[in-house]
């Protein structure tokens, strides 16, 4: 497996997903911070994926306000695949660049 490895101009997202929730958090490992989270948790009355997508623009947002503009995605061993791919897009969707 390779190891990812985000920095402070390029920071890495990495995704937790369980079986009702799905989050995702930027971080500088150089530093070892997280730099901004999005979740699921508190967004509710829509389809997963729907959440999913919004909780990843949320992501990319905060990752704008903090002049970040690329990322690099770890998905933890998930397959790219339903609430991941979702996340994803959500982030795309903002501006940010994989």
């Amino acid at each position: 497996m390779k190891k990812i490895i985000g920095t402070n101009k390029k920071p890495r997202i990495s995704i937790f997903r369980s079986n009702r929730f799905i989050s995702g958090q930027a971080v500088d490992d150089t530093r070892g911070t997280t730099i901004s989270v999005a979740t699921t948790r508190k967004l509710t009355g829509k389809k997963p994926t729907d959440r999913a997508t919004e909780a990843g623009q949320k992501l990319g947002e905060n990752l704008k306000v903090k002049k970040v503009s690329q990322v690099v995605f770890d998905r933890n061993g998930n397959k790219y695949h339903g609430n991941v791919a979702a996340f994803a897009e959500g982030v795309r969707k903002s501006g940010i660049k994989f």
